[in-house]
């Protein structure tokens, strides 16, 4: 092989690691939500999306709800998945008929069941031409849910995979083979910090509550708070602190602060995130909402319900790099009718 070609082959691997580089460290761009009358649909940074279904407007919450969604991945080879989740206890036999016909069965176990393979896809298409629909257990019904909307939604999904216009979509069908499908984009690669084990860091002094009080405007909150600030260590000079900053009914919000020295005589700054989590209105002022921190994994989360029924809202997950907080997932519910389910918008991938 020619030193020009070994040059041209090594610039060309070179720009390949360093585009891969750079989409790792760009800012995360979660999806969006789209509802279409009583489905709504979202699809994350790898295209894979999910579809669940939602009680019809002006309906009164069950006294047993059923949740039901599809969720396929992206690439040639995914197909769908209908899965339903409700509380039931045991093994029952499911049978999912539309108008009047059985489409499909499943074995469900404490409530949960997945429809997968060809039984997937003849149940999906069924739906999406459908005019009703009726979920079985045992031959007692025990879901109605609503088509309204969901040939819109799965037509969204097979847009947003290009499936549109091949036999592998639901509803855009076309002559096109299964390999015309774009392959599933890469998901960003972030390398989480070790976290130091052993004795946990020394709670804030008297003086630090003071400041830190003051640094986060929430000296109020943190007086009417039943517990005080969260300290967990992030290395051998660093702490992280979750500030008590407000509670409501099915809330209660935090500021994320970044404690570093020596105890007595620590001083703050506002931890850094490649993503806004929660609350934050005013991008130097971080606000995450029921935060919990998990030292195994180095991972922070954030979770605001919007109702107390816990059917819409968003959370966020994030892990710590050694510099500032990444997102690794992101998920969220815009439609307050009844789907518990929560659509993943972003994700990923996380190395030691």
């Amino acid at each position: 092989m020619g030193a020009q070609r070994i040059i041209s082959l090594t610039a060309a691997l070179s720009a390949i690691v360093g585009s891969a580089s750079a989409a790792d460290t760009l800012a995360p761009k979660p999806g969006s939500l789209e509802s279409y009358r009583d489905w709504t649909i979202g699809c994350d940074n790898r295209d894979r999306c999910e579809a669940v279904s939602l009680m019809p407007e002006g309906a009164d919450w069950p006294d047993n709800p059923v949740a039901l969604g599809i969720s396929r991945d992206a690439g040639a080879s995914a197909d769908p998945e209908i899965w339903i989740s409700r509380e039931a206890k045991g093994r029952e036999a499911l049978s999912f008929l539309i108008d009047g016909r059985t489409v499909a069965t499943a074995s469900s176990i404490d409530g949960e069941a997945t429809v997968k393979g060809a039984q997937a896809s003849a149940l999906a298409i069924a739906m999406a031409r459908g005019g009703g629909m009726e979920i079985r257990a045992g031959g007692k019904r025990i879901a109605r849910p609503s088509l309204s909307g969901s040939a819109a939604a799965f037509r969204y999904m097979d847009a947003k995979q290009g499936r549109a216009g091949t036999m592998a979509a639901l509803v855009a069908t076309g002559p096109l083979a299964r390999s015309a499908v774009r392959p599933a984009p890469v998901p960003p690669t972030i390398r989480r910090a070790i976290i130091p084990q052993g004795a946990p860091p020394p709670a804030l002094w008297r003086e630090e509550l003071t400041a830190i009080g003051k640094f986060t405007a929430c000296a109020d909150e943190m007086k009417e708070s039943s517990s005080p600030p969260d300290v967990h260590r992030l290395s051998k000079t660093e702490v992280l602190v979750l500030v008590p900053c407000g509670a409501g009914a099915y809330n209660f919000t935090s500021v994320p602060v970044i404690a570093t020295g020596i105890a007595g005589r620590r001083t703050f700054r506002f931890a850094s995130f490649d993503y806004q989590p929660g609350w934050s209105e005013d991008s130097s002022h971080p606000m995450l909402v029921n935060a919990g921190w998990s030292a195994e994994n180095a991972t922070l989360q954030s979770y605001a319900k919007e109702r107390g029924l816990g059917d819409c809202g968003g959370s966020e997950s994030y892990v710590w790099d050694g510099t500032r907080f990444r997102l690794t997932e992101a998920s969220a519910m815009g439609e307050c009718r009844g789907a518990w389910h929560w659509i993943t918008t972003w994700t990923a991938k996380v190395v030691q």
